[in-house]
């Protein structure tokens, strides 16, 4: 596991710090245009329609689909969440997933792009503008990404993103208010443009930022990221983070099955009553009951340190992280460490809980 290197210094990229500089100017010009009552209301509906879709894009498709592969998606439904993913502008899926499994497998280390023991503003957003870390580079070349080469939506769009996803982000929603009720263009701009998509980006930092700094760890103590309720409600349920780095493969990334404050749970159960989205993968209820209880073992520890620095619950618990290392990074293992970890989990015995209730940390 990578560590911190002495002479390592930050390398401002000054074209990125210029150019957020101007995201921000025009953003907060779409700010006065709404609080000046410039700006139609339909123009404030159709900012936010696009709001709802682009934070979709991200949360059930990029993320949940195919960073985590948490569940399945017919090509309709792809193609849908591709395009809605490509009006948030934050890199092709091919890249999102690929410094996300990154950031997983090697989480808040050097390896990891947006390293939260930097500091809020460096895991906010401070991380674009500078020069990664060299560590990101050589570790990031350990995660496979075979699964997304092989497939035609991913392909698409990474060929031609250059020119989708600037059409997508800015021209179409500025076009449409403009040509459809005679909203001025530049306000347009401004506030379906600009400020949609800062708000966006600034929702989609805030996993990595807030949800790591502060909250709750009810699954796993011994990792930074934790439950944050308000990171989740502004992304629609992606700020259950102490859960989601303990299971990444759920495809709710949270415990409970409920849709409050996880819009994107209630996103992807609708397309899977419509047959499009199929294999919803989630920990069985016994599984996170008894989480919660927990103790360091040395000798698995190490095993999922190689595997993205998780450490070990007791009890069912226990069973739970083997579960996710063999299902989820059992390919990064050689046979004979997986055959190793799955005899493990095999011989392993659920300790019976005092009272049967449920521990706290």
């Amino acid at each position: 596991m990578s560590s911190s290197k002495p002479d390592y210094k930050f390398a401002i990229v000054w074209r990125n710090v210029f150019v957020f500089l101007l995201y921000h100017y025009v953003a907060l010009q779409g700010v006065y245009y709404i609080l000046s009552l410039t700006v139609q209301w339909r123009t404030l509906l159709w900012g936010y329609i696009i709001l709802l879709c682009n934070a979709q894009g991200i949360t059930s498709g990029v993320h949940r689909l195919w960073a985590h592969r948490s569940y399945k998606a017919k090509l309709p439904l792809k193609i849908l969440l591709c395009v809605f993913q490509t009006i948030g502008f934050q890199n092709s899926i091919y890249e999102w997933a690929r410094d996300h499994r990154v950031h997983h497998k090697f989480t808040d280390t050097d390896a990891d792009p947006h390293n939260s023991t930097r500091g809020f503003f460096f895991s906010h957003m401070g991380w674009l503008l500078v020069r990664k870390h060299p560590d990101v580079f050589a570790k990031g070349k350990t995660v496979d990404m075979s699964d997304l080469e092989a497939d035609p939506v991913v392909r698409f769009q990474r060929k031609y993103y250059v020119l989708l996803a600037p059409t997508l982000c800015f021209v179409v929603p500025t076009v449409v208010p403009w040509y459809c009720w005679n909203e001025d263009a530049y306000v347009a701009f401004a506030v379906c443009g600009m400020l949609r998509y800062l708000i966006s980006l600034h929702c989609t930092w805030l996993v990595n930022s807030a949800a790591h700094i502060w909250g709750t760890k009810p699954y796993n103590r011994y990792i930074r990221p934790s439950e944050n309720v308000w990171v989740s409600a502004l992304t629609q349920g992606e700020g259950w983070h102490n859960y989601h780095h303990t299971f990444p493969w759920d495809y709710k990334a949270a415990e409970l099955d409920s849709y409050s404050g996880n819009m994107s749970t209630a996103f992807i159960d609708f397309m899977a009553k419509i047959g499009l989205a199929y294999d919803l993968k989630t920990v069985p209820p016994a599984m996170g009951l008894t989480l919660g209880w927990w103790e360091e073992e040395k000798h698995s520890s190490d095993h999922h340190r190689e595997a993205g620095r998780v450490r070990i619950p007791a009890g069912w618990a226990t069973h739970g992280c083997c579960v996710v290392c063999v299902l989820y990074c059992g390919g990064k293992y050689p046979g004979a460490q997986l055959h190793h970890l799955k005899k493990e989990l095999a011989d392993r015995k659920v300790p019976d809980r005092p009272n049967g209730e449920r521990g706290r940390l």
